[in-house]
């Protein structure tokens, strides 16, 4: 799995991980980084403070978006993998919006229900069109 993937992994770990347990993101973040077991690279700590400081906005779009859901009713873990998506989407730079959209839908088909990928792969197109827009 190259690295950016499993940095992807281990973001979406955290990001779930704080909602499960309804704590801070970025106080969980520093305490993993510290703890070191298992390592958080230095990729899956940007994606995660960015969804952290653009999660409002995220949440938002998500909303928006999501067809007959809504943020409260989907799998946390989708949840999770959109906020995921979307910040790459429009705050990575450097990431390819089909690269963005594929690592997301991947995360969904390895660790979510069998509707979720092209759930995942509808919404993050839709926020792809309007970023084109």
């Amino acid at each position: 799995m190259p690295a950016r993937s499993k940095a992807r992994k281990r973001a979406l770990d955290v990001l779930f991980e704080a909602e499960q347990r309804g704590i801070g993101v970025l106080g969980l973040l520093a305490e993993r980084m510290t703890l070191g077991s298992p390592p958080v690279p230095e990729y899956a700590a940007e994606l995660v403070r960015g969804v952290a400081s653009h999660q409002e906005q995220i949440d938002s779009l998500i909303s928006a978006n999501a067809v007959d859901w809504t943020l409260d009713r989907m799998p946390a873990v989708d949840r999770n993998i959109l906020r995921l998506g979307i910040y790459e989407l429009l705050w990575a730079d450097d990431v390819p919006d089909g690269v963005a959209i594929s690592e997301a839908v991947l995360l969904a088909r390895d660790l979510s229900t069998d509707a979720s990928p092209a759930f995942i792969n509808g919404l993050l197109s839709r926020v792809r069109d309007l970023k084109l827009t």
